[in-house]
């Protein structure tokens, strides 16, 4: 599926293709163990205004806790950016850090074995995104920063049904 900023605006798709527009929320928030609630709850009352049904939500959630634990305690971050998408049956998370710290775990580490025993509570949370997500991946993100500092971004997409609307 194409990244939400690369799919065909609605006057470009064929003919028969759902009408229905994207919907999307980005927000930030500081990088600390704290926030990881409020984002959750972000996506909760979100994706609740968006009439997604309760087993999507619930799994949006927990990908947005793994995602946003991670950007908090692998990098040197002072603020975490997210975007949350629904586009036809599709949802898509996206978690971005501002860099510097430790890497971000692989599931590919996690799952040979690489990973040290103090570590390995770490490397569970993409193992059970990868289990969550139908799809998923890290990408470099560039921020705002005057440096033009890289950190990463984490993605996850899932189906979702929506109960109404």
């Amino acid at each position: 599926m194409a990244a939400p900023h690369d799919a065909l605006p609605l006057e470009h798709r064929p003919a028969g293709a759902p009408a229905t527009r994207p919907l999307r929320d980005a927000f930030h928030l500081p990088a600390r163990d704290t926030s990881v609630a409020l984002a959750r709850a972000r996506v909760l009352e979100r994706l609740r205004e968006w009439y997604v049904d309760d087993e999507s939500n619930a799994d949006a959630q927990l990908l947005m806790s793994e995602l946003f634990t991670n950007a908090v305690r692998h990098t040197d971050s002072e603020k975490v950016s997210c975007e949350l998408w629904v586009i036809g049956v599709r949802l898509r998370l996206e978690v971005a850090d501002e860099g510097g710290g430790t890497s971000v775990m692989r599931v590919e580490d996690a799952d040979r074995g690489r990973v040290a025993d103090d570590e390995r509570e770490n490397g569970r949370g993409l193992l059970l995104v990868s289990v969550l997500a139908d799809d998923w991946g890290i990408r470099k993100a560039r921020t705002s920063g005057s440096e033009g500092t890289t950190g990463h971004a984490v993605w996850a997409e899932l189906e979702c049904h929506r109960t109404h609307g």
